[in-house]
This record gives C-alpha cells, structure tokens and sequence, in this order.
C-alpha cells in the first residue's frame, strides 16, 4: 500500500519539475523576444545617426555582453526544450518545443555564419562611415530575420502556455 502511495506522490514532483522548466523554457524564449523586438522597435530607429565616431560605444560593449550571455542561455534552452518534448512525448504538444528547437539552430546558424563576423568588424574599428553603413544595414537586416525566428519560437511556448489553459 505504501508503494502504491509512493507513486503518485513521485508523479506530481516530476509533473511539478516539469512544469518548472516549461516556466524556464518561457522566460528563455522571452528573453530573446523582448531583446529582439527591443532592438527593432528602439534601437534600429538611431541607425542613420551612427557615425565611426559613435558607433562603437552604442554597440559593441552590448553587443559582446548579450553575445556572451546568449551563448549560455542558448544551450540551456535546449537542454529545457529537450526535457520538455520529453516530458510530453506522444502528444501533439510535443511538437511545440520541437518548433523551439528547431528556431534555436536556425537562429544560431545564421548568427554564427553571417552575424557574428559582422560583430568582430564593428568590434575591430571601422573608419570607412560607407564600410560602417553597409555593416549596420547588413547587421540590422539579419537581426530582423533572426527576431522573426525568436518571434516564433516564442508564440510556439505562448500557444503551448495558451492551449494548457484551455
């Protein structure tokens, strides 16, 4: 009878661990959909107004922080992300960190290959303003697609959170 009362109890602390880091996995995503959108919505507006005066105070110190703290988190998420599709395994909620995952490797990739060597160009110096132009528009144009990528890799834990409430 006590093993029998065991079980149920270990259920809900696993369902309870579960639950916490579905949470976790919600501010990750968070994170990178308020960092990105910030970024569009506040930052990108001055663009025009960078200079090879004053670009790098603006930039690369923020830059190489979230770059750093990023690269952490990054592969917290999937680790949160992987325990989650576990967690659900045999439901069609599964496929929601599944689309998480999946927008974590595409969002890395493309900063890895085609972001990342234009934050060392800024980091190095530019003294060129049309070189310094073409970098900051290359650079905003693909932390566009790269929010889009946190956008839906954020809607994919809201409608997870959304269809729980359900």
């Amino acid at each position: 009878m006590a093993a029998a009362a065991a079980r149920p109890a270990r259920l809900q602390a696993l369902s309870r661990i579960f639950i916490l880091n579905d949470l976790v996995l919600l501010l990750f995503v968070s994170m990178y959909f308020g960092t990105g959108w910030s970024l569009v919505l506040f930052s990108f507006p001055i663009a025009p107004r960078l200079t090879v005066d004053n670009y790098y105070l603006q930039f690369v110190p923020q830059v190489t922080a979230a770059t750093r703290f990023f690269t952490v988190m990054t592969m917290l998420m999937i680790v949160s992300a992987t325990i989650m599709i576990f967690s659900l395994w045999g439901t069609a909620l599964a496929w929601l960190p599944v689309l998480v995952i999946a927008g974590v490797i595409a969002a890395t990739l493309l900063t890895e290959i085609w972001i990342l060597p234009l934050n060392k160009q800024m980091s190095a110096g530019i003294k060129d303003p049309t070189q310094l132009g073409g970098i900051i528009g290359r650079w905003m144009a693909l932390n566009r697609v790269r929010v889009g990528l946190w956008t839906v890799q954020w809607l994919a834990m809201a409608a997870f959170f959304g269809i729980k409430a359900l």
